[in-house]
């Protein structure tokens, strides 16, 4: 499957992929306000073997079939307070 990747100029970290090059008819209104202006990154071919550094492929390609675009939200980060972060280094 041939996917196009976007990201959020506004939050970093945040990627849509799409079926269709600049096609975000298939993305609700609200989750592209929360996007803000978008920049394309690059056109991938997708298999269910091929390896993606955060996702599972297999969820990429079955988000873009049902609905036409899969989001890639930013990495979580946990932070804890400086006093648990020591004790765990120790």
């Amino acid at each position: 499957m041939q996917c196009f990747i976007y990201k959020s100029l506004r939050k970093a970290e945040l990627y849509i992929y799409l079926d269709k090059r600049n096609d975000f008819s298939a993305v609700p209104e609200v989750l592209l306000q929360n996007f803000g202006r978008l920049a394309f990154v690059m056109e991938m071919e997708l298999t269910p073997d091929r390896k993606l550094a955060r996702e599972d492929t297999v969820k990429v390609i079955a988000s873009i079939q049902a609905k036409g675009f899969f989001v890639q939200m930013p990495p979580l980060v946990i932070s804890l307070p400086l006093a648990e972060t020591n004790r765990q280094l120790h």
